[in-house]
């Protein structure tokens, strides 16, 4: 077995580039985020490392940061661990994990991967940790064999803003957010910016999101603002976004019906006000922007109450079905601009 770093491989994931850290998505102070905001931007969400290997076992050694629990819904392998894909007959299988070590400082990890597998040459798709920031990682493969960079095989360039839900809380691995497994199940190059309780349509995100090249724009961004923000956010986040891109679909997605609407009125009452607001907004706007455009969630979650960890956050049944409602919408939109 002999290691390679992954800095030699193919690190796609980063919106805009960040050279100094290779395996975090954003460069967040250089954009004025501060505090909680500036380290999940320096997390590894998103980011994915390519390669081909006919080796028979792929391990790899990481480092995280020793931070052990980020929230009730996120598991060991989402927030610090590996997710490996191999791609068969043209689709991306799920290949194994690196479960992360939870003992001691817990930063430092080392894992297989996959074994036992034939000596085909393999295209490779390793996911880092959704909820923590990768800062050395290595790929061990058979000594005799070879491993190589394998060219970004996605097509143009989406990039998803938004919250928790985007960030990927409650799935179960890194490569198991709905961003990711919508970039894999339409060959499409999909970048995750989502900020778990944070996505409030602040003016950073604005200039960030303005600096860079894509392709489209999915926002995610109704789930963690109330209504008073969105109304006095909304146009000025646009507003900074159009001034680079003046004719980039932005797409919003309604934010989900949360499950814990079922009983309890408050939460009830809340949540509808909100969705009321942050249609009324994008709605508005739509008169006079025809590059605009918004995509109901009401078939986004199902009404059996089974697809949430906690009444809020999708699981992967969350996510699949996410999918299943956003997907043809999206690609309705995606072909007007040559997106496919």
């Amino acid at each position: 077995m002999y290691y390679i770093d992954a800095r030699r491989l193919t690190v796609v994931g980063q919106p805009l580039p960040y050279l100094q850290k290779p395996f975090s998505r954003m460069d967040g102070r250089a954009y004025g985020l501060k505090g909680s905001l500036a380290a999940k931007a320096a997390q590894s969400t998103g980011i994915a490392v390519l390669f081909t290997t006919n080796s028979r076992t792929i391990r790899a050694k990481w480092h995280t940061s020793n931070l052990r629990v980020v929230g009730t819904n996120t598991g060991a392998n989402c927030q610090k661990g590996l997710d490996l894909y191999i791609r068969k007959k043209g689709k991306w299988l799920f290949a194994g994990v690196g479960a992360p070590n939870m003992k001691g400082n817990c930063a430092d990890h080392e894992a297989i991967l996959v074994a036992s597998m034939d000596e085909d040459v393999k295209e490779c798709l390793l996911y880092l940790p959704l909820f923590d920031q990768v800062d050395q990682l290595e790929i061990g493969v058979d000594k005799g064999s070879a491993i190589k960079p394998l060219e970004n095989p996605f097509r143009h360039r989406i990039i998803f803003y938004g919250s928790s839900i985007t960030h990927g809380s409650a799935a179960s691995r890194a490569g198991m957010s709905y961003v990711a497994r919508f970039g894999r199940d339409n060959g499409l190059y999909c970048m995750n910016l989502g900020f778990s309780g944070q996505g409030r349509m602040q003016e950073e995100f604005a200039r960030y999101l303005a600096d860079c090249d894509t392709d489209a724009f999915i926002f995610d961004t109704f789930s963690n603002p109330d209504s008073k923000q969105i109304r006095e956010r909304f146009d000025a986040f646009v507003d900074i976004i159009r001034g680079s891109h003046p004719n980039t679909p932005l797409i919003f997605l309604q934010t989900i019906r949360r499950e814990k609407r079922n009983f309890n009125l408050k939460t009830d009452i809340y949540e509808a006000h909100k969705q009321q607001t942050a249609e009324e907004v994008v709605r508005a706007r739509m008169k006079r922007d025809k590059h605009i455009y918004f995509i109901l969630s009401d078939s986004f979650l199902g009404d059996d109450g089974i697809a949430t960890a906690d009444g809020t956050h999708p699981t992967d049944v969350g996510f699949s079905r996410m999918l299943e409602g956003m997907t043809p919408p999206l690609k309705k939109i995606f072909r007007k601009y040559g997106i496919q």
